[in-house]
């Protein structure tokens, strides 16, 4: 993960369970009936623009929706009448579009789901200095004073996906299958394998993108997910990583097929996959808490709190990320899973960034 040149707080963290929507959304979806914003004298009209796949993905968008949603019952509105949500079209052309849609119909604040948002999103936050706008995965600083920017150290909760692979790994061989060749999905990939090293340095680690940098369909291609996790089954691997979006359900059936073991990314997917087939080979999941990052910063709008021009980075040491333990299957290794924790959070480990 890109560090914040700016201030690093720590995330609030909220209890309760995900909230997780099963269904995608159409590109115009929306909760609000395109009312726009001032409904509400305390609940904010708030526009949440999906990346690719939009909601329904079980994964990275769906988190950000159950962040929002959380806020909105918190705060006494209703998804329908509070919630606008927009998706990119196929091939994300169109983001600056959505955020410049959401804010002339009077959303406050909007919130950009995923990386690719952080090249367009100071352009149209210029143009509208009134709204407050959030960016998950990509920097405020030096964007606009009305930009935050939510950020994770997925480099570190990778980290411990990777101790978890390697310890678990009968054949010592594991592999990572990312869904676009990106600096922020490198950075999975050096945690990930890091990780494993740490507790085994022969390890294999086989690395595979779904697509290259700049197309965006690795994200929502699990036919290819399946292809690409099963040539490493197939070469040797027992247990697979996917931080590939909604790709990551091709991982979880090419494990189910090959009696292999999958770990989920972002939410976890032991509880949202939906399928029980699946359900079964998903050992664990590195979660970015994405859902605890977006209420907390839909809080900080409705108390005036708000901060723009910075970024709020969620790490280990604020259980911004982590593994999940559903299923029971890591539940014997959890002593050395918190302990690689600790040695992070006490900076005896350095967790690379880049591959």
């Amino acid at each position: 993960m890109r560090r914040a040149r700016g201030m690093k707080a720590a995330a609030l963290l909220l209890a309760g369970s995900l909230a997780l929507a099963a269904c995608a959304s159409d590109e115009d979806t929306s909760g609000s009936g395109g009312s726009g914003g001032g409904d509400s004298s305390e609940m904010p009209q708030i526009g949440l623009a999906y990346d690719t796949g939009g909601r329904g993905d079980k994964s990275f968008n769906d988190s950000a929706y159950a962040g929002v949603e959380a806020a909105v019952e918190a705060f006494g509105g209703t998804a329908e009448d509070n919630i606008q949500e927009l998706s990119p079209n196929s091939d994300a052309s169109n983001r600056a579009d959505l955020l410049t849609q959401l804010a002339d119909q009077g959303f406050n604040p909007i919130i950009a789901v995923g990386f690719a948002y952080g090249d367009v999103i100071g352009e149209v936050a210029t143009q509208y200095p009134d709204v407050d706008f959030a960016v998950v995965d990509s920097t405020g600083v030096d964007v606009a004073d009305n930009v935050t920017g939510l950020l994770f150290a997925a480099n570190e909760g990778s980290f411990l996906g990777g101790v978890a692979a390697a310890t678990k790994s009968e054949t010592d061989h594991v592999g990572f299958v990312g869904g676009v060749e990106t600096p922020l999905i490198q950075s999975f990939e050096a945690g990930f394998t890091a990780g494993a090293q740490a507790v085994n340095p022969d390890v294999i680690v086989d690395v595979q993108y779904i697509s290259p940098a700049g197309d965006f369909s690795g994200f929502n291609d699990p036919a290819r997910g399946q292809v690409v996790a099963q040539g490493m089954f197939d070469g040797g691997a027992d247990i697979v990583y996917a931080a590939a979006g909604g790709s990551g359900t091709g991982v979880f059936q090419a494990a189910a097929a090959s009696g292999g073991r999958a770990i989920g990314v972002d939410s976890d997917q032991y509880e949202t996959v939906g399928d029980a087939s699946l359900q079964s080979v998903i050992m664990t999941s590195v979660l970015k808490r994405v859902d605890n990052a977006v209420e907390a910063y839909i809080g900080t709008v409705v108390d005036g709190s708000v901060e723009g021009g910075v970024d709020v980075v969620n790490d280990l040491s604020t259980e911004g990320v982590g593994l999940s333990y559903s299923g029971g299957f890591i539940d014997d290794i959890q002593s050395t899973i918190d302990d690689y924790t600790q040695q992070i959070v006490d900076g005896e480990i350095t967790v690379p960034e880049t591959p």
